[in-house]
């Protein structure tokens, strides 16, 4: 048993969790492997938000079936938010698969590992910060959920929320900066909670503190947060600790009271909108981004304009939106009949991104002349990216490269360059805007430092 292959698919916790898992099975002596078919142990992280995501779990599964009858040895495991904590419906039905692993329930997995490889794998594997992590990187800090919206799975899968020390998660940090990391999001299903159900009530803003004060730490964002749990104390936080991006994700889901009762979500469309302007009036250039789903039972076309409403008066830098789906074992699942037409709720899907799309050409447009500062993250076709402080996506070209020549495989005379831009902060100056990047020309090494820029706190 040598090596091991995770397909991951759903939030930024999974990509987490199968990051650790990773960490793990390297520290056993495994390597990763591109491929499920080169691999001796496959993992499928799962995801059950949307009936889409599911979809596409159930199919991997099946598709695995002759890979693990031509090598009865190899270990496949499915874990994640589709595995919940009775598993003999998902062993009758998925009976090739050797394992049922809960969120963060690595340790099946670990133990089979050890056993084949003759080792102790609690003496073996220490952090489960990742080994080789990009120039971002993901860390939880609480994990599952209190608060029972109906339309949610995930309190039922990741359970209660439970939040790690301030002291665990600074070290996990500090240990990610040493091997290369620049950035780091912080990562809960509530993250503003945070702190709550620990014996001193550390909260998130003192969190941020401490990380902010790390070395060689360029950058924090968190999510998802809460509208109930956002207070004054984590909006200072963000507006005053240097590293903490003006960036937050506060999810609505609705703009209509009776909607959002139905949702169990505790606060009505005048809170929220209130919340909004006092982040805005604290944090001058704050990035809000937030979630939507359309057609819930019982929406109706009035209700649902007054989202679409809601969405052009805030104008917010980015909207997840998702027409709903039924999730078995949910509160509205068991009590509300899902009776908005599959096609009203495409309609309804499809004009939200409309609208939201024409909203980004206008914010991006308003950056074209101006220079931002960019953590490069990597190189995809042939040019650097990376985001702003706010999140926008920058792509841009090494500077003796003509923008036009350089594309497709990304070998192009850029490549040869010199120049080493991941982890670098660069002042790109914006030239070209859609509404999901921008594109841009790199300024002097003299002005890398990051002063000048607009995207930098004072």
């Amino acid at each position: 048993m040598d090596t091991f292959y995770i397909w991951t698919i759903g939030c930024q916790m999974n990509k987490a969790d199968s990051e650790r898992l990773g960490s793990a099975l390297e520290q056993l002596g495994l390597r990763p492997v591109d491929e499920a078919k080169a691999a001796d142990v496959v993992v499928l992280n799962s995801c059950v938000v949307r009936q889409g995501a599911e979809d596409k779990v159930v199919g991997n599964l099946w598709m695995l079936n002759p890979l693990k009858k031509r090598q009865p040895d190899r270990v496949l495991a499915l874990m994640g938010c589709m595995v919940g904590p009775q598993t003999a419906e998902l062993e009758k039905r998925f009976p090739d698969v050797d394992l049922f692993m809960r969120p963060q329930q690595f340790e099946p997995l670990l133990e089979l590992v050890g056993e084949r490889k003759g080792l102790d794998w609690e003496g073996c594997v220490g952090s489960l910060a990742p080994t080789h992590p990009e120039v971002t990187c993901y860390v939880p800090i609480i994990h599952g959920c209190d608060l029972m919206c109906t339309f949610c799975i995930i309190p039922y899968r990741r359970g209660r929320q439970v939040s790690r020390p301030v002291d665990e998660v600074a070290h996990e940090v500090e240990l990610l900066v040493n091997r290369g990391v620049r950035e780091v999001t912080v990562l809960g299903q509530t993250v503003d909670a945070y702190g709550y159900d620990l014996p001193d009530k550390p909260d998130l803003s003192l969190l941020l503190t401490r990380l902010d004060a790390i070395p060689g730490l360029e950058r924090i964002r968190f999510l998802t947060s809460h509208p109930s749990y956002m207070d004054d104390r984590i909006i200072r936080a963000v507006a005053d600790l240097p590293k903490v991006c003006e960036q937050i994700n506060l999810p609505v889901q609705a703009g209509d009271d009776e909607v959002l009762r139905r949702m169990r979500r505790p606060y009505t469309r005048d809170h929220y909108r209130e919340l909004v302007g006092r982040i805005r009036d604290t944090i001058p250039g704050v990035s809000l981004s937030t979630d939507v789903i359309v057609g819930f039972p019982g929406e109706t076309e009035e209700q649902y304009r007054r989202t679409l409403e809601l969405v052009a008066e805030l104008r917010f830098d980015k909207v997840h939106c998702a027409a709903y789906s039924p999730r078995p074992g949910t509160i509205a699942d068991r009590t509300m009949p899902d009776d908005v037409a599959p096609e009203d709720k495409q309609r309804r899907l499809k004009e939200l991104d409309s609208l939201q799309e024409s909203i980004l050409r206008e914010t991006n447009a308003a950056l074209v002349g101006q220079t931002v500062q960019v953590l490069v993250e990597g190189r995809k076709r042939g040019k650097w990216q990376g985001r702003t402080r706010t999140d926008k996506l920058v792509f841009f070209a090494d500077p003796d490269t003509d923008p036009d020549t350089d594309r497709g495989s990304g070998q192009g005379k850029g490549q040869d360059s010199g120049a080493s831009y991941p982890g670098q902060l660069v002042d790109v100056a914006i030239n070209q805007a859609g509404p999901w990047s921008l594109q841009g020309t790199p300024q002097p090494a003299a002005s890398r430092s990051g002063q000048g820029s607009n995207e930098v706190k004072r």
